[in-house]
């Protein structure tokens, strides 16, 4: 098999490859007519921690199955790649920028996914953030899968299947694909093989970046991320009173928000540009005013789901501020029990290891339990600040 196929894009991901693989196989001798030896079925469920790259796996997986040469993943042919580029006619990818995947979006897709494969191999439905279905959405989506058609495959990519990400009953009906966090060693030669950083700074990403693939690219090639890592690692060292922690949450919640509004600005414009261009902004004569007037509500719900989408960055850009506290933390509980595992944050050790020596790993656990809850009372949909300040409080006081 070629180093080079779909599935090399699945770092440190070995069982799970093993299985893709063979489904895929399984896939293909059904396309072709072969009685199906087993492997292979209409739904499955890709679920790991930050950084085991869910929606890669899916993607993978899509593309192998819409394979040319056998279900192989080749990485060569035309399915593999219009696949992976996002453009085969037959592979729906549905994604959010905002919080929730509407009731709407889900019923057209399970429409679609109803009909026949124009290109003879898969009907394929990736749902990359399936955590965030509305409700009326997820029993929508339920019932295409309890009644599937021949050659439709659903590819839902969720954190874990608790009843909170999946409905119980979609995950009865779905093949689990459990992928894990990257080893640091696998993703620092990534870096090195594909996007030629140096081996010490590859390394070093790597680590920090707690196995995600594509924060380490970041970390490793940008200095505006590692600026705002190192502001977020700076926080445990400037909690010295009420009120530094209260600035502290303040501080990290208005460069969470900037980096959210630098993230989306771009696309804002081109999408509001693109609206009104369809819309005739720039025509002359009555006909043209007219139908400007009568844009103002398409106008208002871009800008509604404009703001959604901002909402969501923040709270990635948040999650990624959260995880790199869980990493300082886990280093200062780790060296104070003297564990036999390497740090995150390798150039914070002495940091880290001062830390041990002042804190009991009692009070540590506490602290790291403070960063955990503040991320799942954002994802409850508590307002960040409040969020943030009840964790800042709690990381002071110990």
């Amino acid at each position: 098999m070629s180093p080079h196929d779909v599935f090399s894009e699945l770092v440190g991901q070995d069982e799970p490859v093993v299985t893709l693989r063979r489904a895929a196989a399984a896939a293909a001798r059904i396309v072709a007519g072969e009685p199906d030896s087993g492997g292979m079925t209409h739904a499955w469920i890709f679920t790991g921690p930050p950084g085991a790259r869910r929606t890669v796996a899916a993607r993978v997986f899509a593309a192998a199955l819409q394979c040319e040469r056998d279900g192989t993943g080749c990485g060569e042919c035309h399915g593999c790649h219009t696949t992976l580029a996002g453009t085969h006619a037959d592979v729906q990818i549905v994604t959010t920028e905002g919080l929730t995947i509407k009731t709407e979006e889900t019923r057209a897709v399970v429409l679609r996914a109803a009909s026949a494969p124009t290109g003879g191999r898969w009907q394929v439905v990736i749902i990359e953030a399936a955590d965030r279905l509305h409700e009326r959405a997820s029993n929508a989506l339920l019932k295409a899968i309890e009644e599937p058609s021949p050659r439709t495959v659903f590819l839902l990519c969720t954190p874990s299947v608790h009843p909170d990400d999946i409905l119980v009953t979609i995950r009865s009906r779905c093949r689990l694909v459990s992928l894990r966090q990257p080893p640091a060693a696998a993703v620092a030669d990534v870096l090195v093989r594909r996007h030629d950083i140096a081996p010490d700074q590859a390394a070093w990403a790597a680590a920090a970046s707690q196995g995600d693939v594509e924060r380490a690219r970041q970390l490793a090639a940008d200095p505006e991320a590692r600026g705002r890592r190192d502001d977020v690692l700076s926080v445990p060292r400037k909690l010295t009173s009420i009120g530094a922690c209260f600035d502290a949450a303040s501080r990290l919640e208005a460069a969470s928000k900037q980096e959210a509004a630098i993230s989306v600005a771009e696309l804002d414009v081109a999408e509001r540009a693109a609206l009104e261009r369809a819309l005739g902004a720039g025509g002359t004569g009555r006909g043209a005013t007219t139908a400007m007037r009568g844009a103002a509500g398409q106008l208002k719900e871009l800008e509604r789901n404009q703001k959604l989408r901002a909402t969501r960055a923040q709270r990635d850009a948040l999650d990624r501020a959260l995880q790199d506290l869980i990493g300082f933390y886990r280093d200062v509980l780790v060296t104070s029990m003297r564990a036999p595992v390497p740090v995150v944050h390798g150039d914070l050790a002495a940091v880290s290891a001062a830390a041990a020596g002042k804190w009991t790993p009692e009070s540590t656990l506490r602290r790291l339990e403070a960063v955990l809850t503040c991320r799942d009372a954002i994802d409850r949909n508590v307002k960040p600040q409040v969020a943030l300040e009840a964790m800042m409080v709690s990381l002071w006081q110990g």
